[in-house]
C-alpha cells in the first residue's frame, strides 16, 4: 500500500515513529533504550509530538527522557497525562483526553481520535507501588494525505471496532498479534475486516517468549477468511513508506 509521504518506522514491541508527509515525527509509545528490540540509533531520538497509549512500562519506559527531547504535545488519557504532571513533565504541552474526542494539531497537520481499547493501564514504581494511570485507549491519526492510521494500542478484539470503522473510516492498521496479554493473529485478523482497513502492520510480537504470534501467522489467517487486507511486515528501524 503506497502511504502517500507517510513514513512509519518499527522501532521494535510497540514502539513506532511516525513521519508526516509535512516531516514532523510521531513517537508512538516511547520505550526505547529499554526496549530489548530498538536500535541504538533511536534511543534519543528528538520527535515533535507523543502518543501513548496506555501506562503498562513496556509502552512509557523512557516517556520521562522522551519528553526531554519533543518539541510539541504528549497525548494522552487524562489520567495518565496528569500523573506525568506530577512526575515533572512540563504540563503545558501535555493533552490529556478521553475516548471520543478529537484534537487538531495544527502545526503537525494532523487530528488526532482517541478510541477504546480492551486492555489495563498501569505503572510499577521503583518502590513497588501500582499506579493506576486510567483505561487504555487507541487512536486514529487523520493525516493531510487521506491517510487515516487506526492505531488500536494494546486490546483484545471487540465487536465495537466496527462502529471505530464506520466512524472514523481509516484505511491502515496498526495492531497487536503476540498473543498472551493481547490479540492473536486470528483475533488480529477479524479485527482488521471489522475496522475495514486496506492494510495492516502488526506489533507487539516477538519481544519475548510468550508473544507467540507471527505475521506469517496473521496472513494465513487474512487469506484463509478471504480478506482483502495487505499484511505489512516492516523491518525494525527501516522506515516503511509503501
Amino acid at each position: 500500500m503506497d502511504l502517500q509521504g507517510l513514513e512509519i518506522t518499527w522501532l521494535g514491541h510497540s514502539t513506532f515513529l511516525l513521519k508526516t508527509p509535512e516531516g514532523k515525527t510521531i513517537l508512538v509509545d516511547p520505550w526505547l533504550g529499554q526496549n530489548p528490540s530498538c536500535p541504538k540509533q533511536f534511543h534519543d531520538v528528538c520527535v515533535d509530538a507523543i502518543l501513548i497509549t496506555h501506562g503498562h512500562n513496556d509502552h512509557i519506559g523512557d516517556v520521562f527522557t522522551a519528553a526531554t527531547r519533543c518539541a510539541g504535545p504528549i497525548i494522552g488519557i487524562y489520567d495518565l497525562t496528569s500523573w506525568l504532571a506530577t512526575k515533572g513533565v512540563d504540563d503545558t504541552r501535555l493533552i490529556g483526553m478521553n475516548k471520543g474526542g478529537t484534537v487538531k494539531i495544527d502545526a503537525l497537520s494532523i487530528s488526532v481520535t482517541m478510541t477504546t481499547a480492551v486492555h489495563s493501564s498501569s505503572y510499577q514504581e521503583d518502590d513497588g507501588t501500582i499506579v493506576y494511570l486510567g483505561e487504555a485507549a487507541g487512536y486514529v491519526v487523520a493525516f493531510s494525505n487521506d491517510i487515516r492510521l487506526y492505531i488500536s494500542g494494546d486490546t483484545c478484539l471487540f465487536g465495537d471496532m466496527e462502529w471505530i470503522g464506520d466512524l472514523y473510516e481509516p484505511n491502515v492498521a496498526i495492531m497487536p498479534i503476540g498473543d498472551h496479554y493481547t490479540m492473536d493473529p486470528r483475533a488480529a485478523a477479524i479485527a482488521c475486516d471489522l475496522v475495514g482497513v486496506d492494510a495492516v502492520i502488526p506489533c507487539h510480537w516477538g519481544t519475548f517468549d510468550a508473544l507467540t504470534g507471527t505475521p506469517a501467522m496473521l496472513r494465513e489467517y487474512v487469506q484463509n477468511y478471504e480478506l482483502e487486507v495487505e499484511v505489512l511486515e516492516v523491518e525494525i528501524g527501516k522506515p516503511f513508506k509503501g
